[in-house]
C-alpha cells in the first residue's frame, strides 16, 4: 500500500545473501552509530551514498566526480540529520540545484533557526536585499515564512509580488504574517479569473484580519467546520496523493479507502473527539465554488482541502515544488477554530507528508509518522550496478529514492510517536534500514496492523452484481468483456491502481508465458475511467503490446478502469459465490507494504495469493489460508501463478473458508481504530 512514491520494479539481480547488509544499510549504520563503512564505491549509489553518509558530505573536494547537485544534496542532509556542526547551509546554491535540495536545505534550516533565530534573520535579508528581482526569492520567503522570521519589512517585498508566479505567490505568503502587510496586499489584488491566487490572496488577508471583505472568499470556502467538540483531542491525518473517493486511480489507491473508513472509526471510539482527513485540492475543485475547502464525511469526520496549484492532486515527483505552499496552507486550516489538532499523523515518505508534518510544529500539534523501510529494502537490488556518471531514468529514480529515505529521516526525526506496520515475523526490517532508532532513542513506537471496514449488505447489491457480471461477460470481442462460453473456466482478478510497482503487465506476461491463458481468464481492474495519467498510460501500453499477437488471450483478457470501493467489494463477493466457475485473487505487485486489496478479497470469500514481500506474510501462510508469490522476478511469478491454477477446487474452497476466518478475527478498521486512539492520546 505505501508504495505509490515507489520506483519500478528491479530489472537486475540482487547479488547479496538473505539477511546480509548492503551498501546503503551500511552507510547508513556508520553515519549513525559509526559502524565500519563500506570500501571504495563501485557503482552510483555507492557514490551517493558515501557522499551523503560517509564523508560528512564535504563538496571541497569529490573523488567521484558527481554533479554539483548531488554535493550540494548531499551536504544539505547531512547539516540536517546533524544540526549544528556545519553552519548555516550555503543558501544560493539551494534555488540553482531543484526542489529536491531545497527540501534538505529548508530542513537543515529548521533547526537553524529555532537556535539562532537572528543569524538565520541576518543571513535570509542579506541574500534577499542582494538578488536581482526574481532569482531564488521565492525559495527564501518561504524559508523566512515558515519560521515566522522576518528579514524584510513589508514595503520591501512590494518587488516580488508582478511577474513570475511562484515567487509572487511566495509573497503573498510571506506578506500574510508581517506587521502592515495588508497594506501591500490592498495594492496587488489578485489577477482575473486565477481561482488558486485569489484564493490565496483571500487567506492571506484572512491571516492578517479575519474579518476583512477582502477574507470573505477563504471564510466562505472553510465555513461549513463548526467548533470541535470536547472529550479528546483533534486528529489530523493526511492524504494527499489522490482522492478519497477515487481508489485505483492516478496515484489513489488503497490509503484512500482506509482512511476513510479510519476516520469514521476513530471518531467513534470516544476517545477522540474530530478526525480531519486533509486532501490536496487543485485548480478544478477549487472553481467549483459550491464545493468549499470543507465537507463532512461521517459524524466528525471532516475533509479539508489543501489548494493546490495545479490541475489535481500533484504526483509524488511535482510534491517537492509544492512543498512550501502545502505546509503554508495546511498551517493556516489546521488553526482554524474547528480544527486546532493536537496530533498530525503522515503516512508516506513523500514532500508532501514533510509538508503537513512542518505545519504541525507551526500549530504546536505532535506528528505522527508510519515509518516503513520504503524504499530502503529494495534500493540495493534496484539500483545496483549504474555507472558513477550516469545520467539516465535509472539514475533520476536511485536519486528520487535516496530523497524519500531523507525525507523518512526528517519524519522519524520530527515524530512524537512512530506507527509500525507488522511484517513476516524476524525480518527485523526497520533496525535494519533506520539505524538512528537504535540504542537509547526515545520516540514512542506502537505496532498497529491495518484494516478494513465491514461489508454491509444494500438493498440493489443482487442486481448490481448481476449487472457487473453481465457486463464481464458481454463478449470477448470487447476490451473490457469476456465470452459467455468462458464463464467455467477459473477466472484470476487483479484490483489495483496502475502503476509499474504493482506490475499487471508482468501478470499478464507469466499468465500468457505459462499457457495459462488456455485455461482461465483474467479481469483487470484500476486506473482512470477518463483522462489517463502517463504511468496509467504506459502500463495500458505495455499490456496491450504482450497481448498484441495473442488472439486468444486478448479475447481472454478484460480491462476495466477503477470501480468505487464498494462495488469491488461486490464484484468480489459475486466472484466468490459462484457466478463463475471459480475465481482466485492475485496481487502481482512487487511487494505491499500490508495489502488491504487482498484482505478484502479474502474477506469476500475468495482464495488470494500476494507477494511474499512487504506485510501480506503477517497474515498469509502459504497454502493454508491463502498463497505467497515470489513477484521479484518473472520466474518467481510463473511458478507461483502455475502452482495457484493447479490447486483442486476443494482445497481452493478450504483455503478461502480459512482466509475469510482471518480477516474477521484480527484485521478490522474498528480495532485499528482502537489501537491508534489510545497510543493517540497516551502521546499528548
Amino acid at each position: 500500500m505505501r508504495d505509490r512514491t515507489d520506483s519500478p520494479p528491479s530489472t537486475g539481480a540482487d547479488v547479496r545473501a538473505p539477511g546480509q547488509e548492503d551498501e546503503l544499510q551500511a552507510w547508513r549504520r556508520h553515519f549513525w552509530v559509526d559502524g565500519v563503512p563500506p570500501g571504495t564505491a563501485r557503482d552510483l549509489l555507492g557514490a551517493l551514498a558515501e557522499a551523503e553518509y560517509g564523508r560528512a558530505a564535504r563538496s571541497d573536494r569529490d573523488p567521484t566526480g558527481l554533479p554539483a547537485a548531488d554535493l550540494a544534496a548531499a551536504a544539505a542532509r547531512t547539516a540536517a540529520r546533524r544540526p549544528g556542526t556545519a553552519g548555516l547551509p550555503p543558501l544560493p546554491a539551494a534555488a540553482r540545484h531543484g526542489a529536491d535540495v531545497r527540501t534538505a536545505v529548508a530542513e537543515a534550516w529548521a533547526a537553524c533557526a529555532s537556535t539562532d533565530a537572528r543569524a538565520a534573520t541576518r543571513e535570509l535579508r542579506t541574500r534577499l536585499l542582494a538578488l536581482p528581482p526574481y532569482e531564488e526569492a521565492a525559495f527564501l520567503l518561504d524559508l523566512a515564512e515558515a519560521h515566522g522570521l522576518q528579514p524584510l519589512r513589508a514595503g520591501e517585498v512590494a518587488r516580488w509580488t508582478a511577474g513570475d508566479r511562484r515567487v509572487r505567490h511566495a509573497a503573498l505568503r510571506y506578506l500574510s504574517g508581517v506587521p502592515r502587510g495588508a497594506a501591500v496586499l490592498a495594492a496587488v489584488p489578485p489577477r482575473n479569473g486565477d481561482v488558486y491566487e485569489n484564493l490565496l490572496w483571500s487567506a492571506s488577508w484572512h491571516r492578517q484580519d479575519p474579518s476583512a471583505p477582502q477574507a470573505a472568499a477563504f471564510r466562505d470556502a472553510v465555513r461549513l467546520l463548526p467548533a470541535a467538540p470536547s472529550g479528546g483531542p483533534v486528529v489530523a491525518q493526511s492524504m494527499l496523493l489522490g482522492g478519497l473517493d477515487e481508489p485505483g486511480v492516478g496515484m489513489s489507491g488503497g490509503m484512500s479507502v482506509l482512511l476513510s473508513a479510519l476516520g469514521d472509526a476513530l471518531a467513534a471510539t470516544g476517545r477522540i473527539s474530530r478526525v480531519l482527513t486533509l486532501v490536496a485540492v487543485g485548480r478544478p475543485v477549487l472553481r467549483d465554488r459550491s464545493a468549499g475547502l470543507v465537507s463532512p464525511l461521517g459524524t466528525e469526520h471532516w475533509q479539508v482541502g489543501i489548494p493546490v496549484d495545479a490541475d489535481g492532486p500533484p504526483d509524488p515527483a511535482a510534491m517537492a515544488a509544492h512543498r512550501p505552499a502545502v505546509s503554508w496552507w495546511a498551517a493556516r486550516l489546521l488553526a482554524l477554530p474547528g480544527a486546532r489538532p493536537r496530533i498530525v499523523h503522515v503516512r508516506f515518505a513523500d514532500d508532501g507528508s514533510l509538508a503537513v508534518a512542518d505545519a504541525a510544529r507551526r500549530c504546536g500539534a505532535r506528528p505522527v509518522f508510519t515509518v516503513t523501510p520504503d524504499p530502503h529494502r529494495t534500493m540495493a537490488e534496484r539500483h545496483a550496478g549504474l555507472p558513477v556518471r550516469a545520467e539516465t531514468e535509472a539514475a533520476r529514480s536511485l536519486r528520487a529514492d535516496l530523497h524519500r529515505v531523507f525525507v523518512a529521516d526528517r519524519l522519524v526525526a520530527r515524530a512524537g510517536l512512530l506507527v509500525t506496520i507488522p511484517a513476516r515475523a524476524g525480518t527485523g526490517d526497520l533496525a535494519a534500514h533506520f539505524p538512528q532508532l537504535s540504542g537509547g532513542t526515545q520516540v514512542r513506537r506502537v505496532e498497529v496492523p491495518e484494516g478494513i471496514p465491514p461489508f454491509v449488505p444494500r438493498p440493489g447489491d443482487t442486481e448490481l452484481a448481476d449487472a457487473m457480471t453481465a457486463r464481464l461477460f458481454a463478449g470477448g470481442g470487447r476490451p473490457d468483456g469476456l465470452d459467455p462460453e468462458d464463464r467455467d473456466l477459473r477466472l484470476l482478478l487483479c484490483v489495483g491502481r496502475l502503476h509499474p510497482v504493482k506490475q499487471q503487465d508482468r501478470l499478464v506476461e507469466a499468465w500468457l508465458d505459462t499457457g495459462l491463458y488456455r485455461s482461465t481468464t483474467l479481469l483487470l481492474v484500476g486506473g482512470s475511467p477518463g483522462r489517463a495519467t502517463a504511468v496509467e498510460t504506459g502500463v495500458r501500453a505495455a499490456v496491450a503490446k504482450l497481448l498484441a499477437g495473442q488472439p486468444l488471450g486478448r479475447r481472454r483478457v478484460a480491462l476495466w478502469p477503477a470501480l468505487p470501493n464498494r462495488q469491488v467489494r461486490v464484484l468480489e463477493r459475486a466472484l466468490a459465490d459462484g457466478r463463475v466457475g471459480s475465481a482466485v485473487y492475485v496481487c502481482p505487485s512487487a511487494k505491499e507494504e500490508f495489502g488491504l486489496a487482498v484482505l478484502e478479497a479474502m474477506d469476500a470469500g475468495l482464495a488470494a495469493a500476494g507477494p511474499e514481500r512487504g506485510g501480506v506474510p503477517h497474515y498469509i501462510r502459504h497454502g493454508v489460508n491463502g498463497f505467497l508469490l515470489d513477484t521479484g522476478s518473472g520466474a518467481g511469478l510463473r511458478a507461483g501463478l502455475l502452482s495457484v491454477c493447479a490447486t483442486p477446487q476443494p482445497e481452493l474452497d478450504a483455503v478461502a473458508a480459512r482466509a475469510r476466518r482471518t480477516v474477521g478475527r484480527g484485521y478490522s478498521v474498528d480495532a485499528m481504530a482502537g489501537t491508534l486512539a489510545r497510543a493517540y492520546t497516551e502521546v499528548v
